[in-house]
């Protein structure tokens, strides 16, 4: 199983890769990525354990890496570089033009290089434009290509409302609902709300033009007028998706092979219609089903495929990250609905132009519509996590220092990674609620908000976060548990001149935390270089409204300490945000933990942090 197009979704899901900064910040090495799509709501959370690994799923991994790892060994290109110029050899075959590749059911893989795409990829716009001149007289062919371009439209516009339909719905639901994501643990809600109205979305224009406005004569081309208009529609339809994949092309994606797909599908579809026609008629159900058939193989296709990109996306809603209020309260489910109805209208757009005519009945989309908004008023029954689809929350406990023993602030911080805010989390759970002395009058507006900077421990699942509550918490629990706390020195004072550039010697002490995972650096100032990654500064990062600064996250432990310098290309101070996270966590923290209901799965750290100026 592998796929391009996922080549074109991946930058768009929130997310990172692990090998990203040998790839991209401080290297150009090729990646590969193998993952298994389904099974996400277990994915970095205390529930994913062997015992939930969906059956097989290693299995097929363990097929894909044999395969993958045997093309390898038996590349000629790889057995080139033992040859004399392997160098000029390799430097003439690869390049960064992405490939075409897909399988068809996990049956087989479907594999043409970028060259071989620039021309498949390319034919069927020169089938649509070219048709208009098939009819035979030459003072029709403005008049067909008019309709042809005026089916294009009816096609697009269905298209569009096919998508627009559901996200209206979505919100109208979420207008009279004070939870989102009701589809998040049961992915069929999801289908059940969206496709129906997306249905209703690709008939509005069949239904409201149901007598299709052409621009030939009749009288002149002598063809029925029925004829005609399924002739618009279908090339209207057909040209539609060869626009499309001509986009695929000129914008470098390599996911047009799905348009193909239907353009190629298409042809013979119209093909057998148009022989069944002289048997059966224009409006028999016989030559619809002849229209049909040739078609199952790419809807089949398009049902396999889209179904595997909706429920891959409905379980990564859960670690989207939090928007900030009124509107990321509707942004997961207006998301879902956009791409099933992109799935709908993709997997019966192609049956419109001919079985339209059997659909757009107001009997159908009386049914459709009363669908929809039972399905909508069911899904808001539903609650939306289960331990098998757990909330995920981020529960930081915070302590802000000065030297290595003092203590200036501790805080409890709360951050979810969905759109149901800790308001929601809260109400759902009393006992926490309870814990923290929150009320049924608590708000947003009369609590105490995390900033970005207190997350920095976390860097960059940081930036996932907004709405974040912090609670005041005792100082004293950490006292019993640690002696010593983190701290930044100068070393060498005599090294560190006072104008001009200049470089600042810095030791890291880490106190007598036990169990480090990670010691982050937020730097601001005239940073012009440091020790780090060979003397290699990364790209600035900017929180909220505060000045572009550099971060460093040093991972672990240290049997000593860090030893390393900072240079200012001038006299201005630099200043340095330190924060460590330690996995260990006090009494307290842990029996707030234990409080969260089943169905949350709650990711808890103490993070220290101070500030130096140097």
């Amino acid at each position: 199983m592998a796929n391009s197009a996922a080549q074109d979704v991946f930058p768009v899901i929130p997310g990172d890769t692990d090998y990203r900064i040998f790839s991209q910040d401080y290297g150009d090495i090729p990646g590969l990525d193998i993952i298994f799509l389904l099974g996400g709501y277990f994915y970095h959370t205390s529930y994913d354990t062997v015992e939930r690994l969906l059956p097989g799923s290693i299995q097929a991994r363990g097929e894909n890496l044999f395969s993958i790892i045997k093309t390898f060994t038996n590349s000629a290109n790889i057995q080139n570089t033992y040859k004399k110029k392997s160098s000029e050899v390799t430097a003439s075959t690869f390049n960064d033009e992405r490939a075409v590749f897909f399988d068809y059911f996990s049956w087989f893989m479907i594999f043409y290089p970028r060259w071989v795409a620039k021309i498949l990829h390319s034919i069927p716009v020169f089938f649509f434009l070219v048709m208009p001149f098939t009819h035979g007289r030459s003072h029709s062919w403005s008049a067909a290509l008019c309709d042809f371009i005026k089916g294009f439209m009816f096609h697009a516009v269905g298209i569009i409302l096919a998508v627009g339909v559901p996200v209206a719905f979505s919100i109208l639901r979420l207008l009279f609902s004070s939870q989102t994501m009701n589809w998040f643990a049961h992915p069929y809600l999801a289908f059940a709300m969206f496709v129906p109205c997306a249905l209703v979305g690709l008939l509005i224009p069949r239904i409201i033009w149901r007598h299709f406005p052409l621009s030939q004569d009749i009288s002149i081309v002598k063809t029925s007028k029925e004829a005609l208009s399924d002739e618009a529609r279908f090339w209207g339809a057909f040209g539609f998706y060869a626009v499309l994949t001509l986009a695929y092309l000129v914008a470098g994606l390599s996911g047009g092979f799905v348009t193909f797909f239907v353009c190629a599908s298409l042809l013979p579809a119209w093909i057998s219609f148009c022989l069944s026609v002289k048997f059966f008629g224009q409006r028999s159900l016989r030559s619809t089903m002849f229209y049909i058939l040739p078609l199952v193989p790419c809807l089949a296709y398009s049902v396999y495929f889209g179904g595997f990109l909706a429920q891959f996306l409905i379980e990564r809603m859960g670690m989207m990250g939090s928007l900030p209020l009124p509107y990321g309260h509707y942004v997961p489910d207006v998301i879902v609905a956009a791409l099933i109805g992109t799935v709908t209208g993709w997997c019966t757009g192609p049956l419109m132009p001919i079985c339209g005519h059997w659909l757009a009945r107001s009997s159908i989309l009386q049914f459709l519509l009363h669908l929809s908004v039972f399905a909508l008023a069911l899904s808001s029954q539903f609650f939306p996590y289960t331990m098998s689809a757990p909330k995920r929350i981020v529960f930081q406990h915070t302590f802000h220092t000065a030297g290595s023993s003092q203590i200036l602030e501790s805080t409890y911080d709360f951050s979810v990674t969905d759109s149901n805010s800790l308001l929601f989390l809260f109400k759902h759970s009393p006992e926490v609620a309870k814990e923290l002395n929150i009320t049924s009058e608590f708000s947003f507006e009369s609590a105490s908000l995390s900033k970005h900077n207190d997350w920095m421990a976390i860097f960059p699942l940081s930036f996932l976060f907004s709405n974040s509550l912090k609670f005041p918490a005792k100082k004293d629990d950490i006292l019993k548990q640690y002696e010593f706390f983190p701290k930044l020195s100068v070393q060498n004072p005599s090294l560190n001149s006072k104008k001009g550039p200049r470089r600042v010697h810095l030791e890291l002490y880490l106190g007598s935390l036990e169990e480090v995972w990670v010691a982050v650096l937020n730097i601001t100032g005239p940073l012009s270089s440091w020790s780090f990654a060979d003397n290699l500064l990364p790209g600035t990062e900017t929180y909220g409204d505060g000045p572009q600064s550099y971060i460093c996250r040093l991972s672990g432990p240290s049997d000593g300490n860090w030893t390393f310098w900072l240079e200012a290309n001038n006299s201005e101070a630099l200043r340095v945000d330190l924060a460590i996270l330690d996995q260990k966590l006090v009494d307290p923290i842990k029996r707030l933990k234990n409080l969260f209901p089943d169905w949350v799965d709650v990711v808890a750290y103490s993070s220290f942090m101070s500030s130096y100026i140097f």
